[in-house]
């Protein structure tokens, strides 16, 4: 599902945010991944959804490898992938049912179709009678599961969530964990990004840890 094999990215000034990982995450195996902000916790995941690309070493997503894919097998790949951004990403311009929409109207779905789907997203989070909402009127729980909404809305196979937890109170962090739980339980492959000790210790799961761009033990 994921492999990276000796895997590091450089940016320009010779930076190297991520230093010879190689890890597995099999399918439908619900993964953590740790460390101080600034290990490279975010590139990896910008790595695994093809927003950046490896310096060196093989990474492959979904039978895709990240370093030669080409950029007419983006869409094929991020088909299969949820993202779930730290900031969000809400247009405030457009309400909860438009915001879940959107990756659908991109792809090309059908209306009715994608009402569907919008609305059963929207549901499976506890947002259904909110659909008309704008955002700014979200509470910062409502907007993360929001997002969790529009993540969702393509079925995709892989959810990569970068610390979805992060703001929020314990209740609120809670619901959206469940939330994770129940689509790990239906064999969705996630990898969550956190440094939320409670959320480790309470949805107990493996573990990556990063420090400096480097896996530890």
């Amino acid at each position: 599902m994921i492999k990276f094999n000796q895997v590091y990215k450089r940016y320009p000034g010779g930076h190297e945010a991520l230093k010879n990982l190689s890890f597995e995450i099999a399918k439908g195996e619900m993964v953590y991944l740790t460390g101080h902000s600034g290990a490279g916790k975010s590139t990896l995941l910008k790595l695994i959804a093809a927003i950046e690309r490896p310096t060196s070493g093989s990474a492959i997503v979904n039978g895709h490898n990240i370093k030669s894919l080409k950029g007419s097998a983006l869409p094929y790949l991020r088909r299969n992938l949820g993202l779930i951004f730290q900031d969000h990403k809400l247009l405030f311009d457009r309400n909860a049912f438009e915001n879940v929409m959107l990756p659908l109207q991109i792809c090309g779905f059908d209306h009715r179709e994608s009402a569907k789907r919008v609305r059963a997203a929207l549901d499976k989070v506890g947002l259904l009678k909110r659909e008309k909402t704008n955002p700014v009127a979200l509470s910062g729980g409502e907007q993360q599961r929001l997002c969790i909404a529009r993540a969702i809305v393509n079925r995709p196979t892989i959810l990569l969530a970068d610390e979805p937890t992060g703001n929020l109170d314990t209740e609120y962090s809670n619901e959206i964990m469940n939330i994770f739980k129940s689509f790990h339980q239906v064999g969705v492959t996630l990898l969550i990004s956190t440094h939320d000790e409670s959320v480790l210790i309470k949805f107990p799961a493996r573990a990556l840890s990063l420090k400096a761009g480097e896996l530890t033990l």
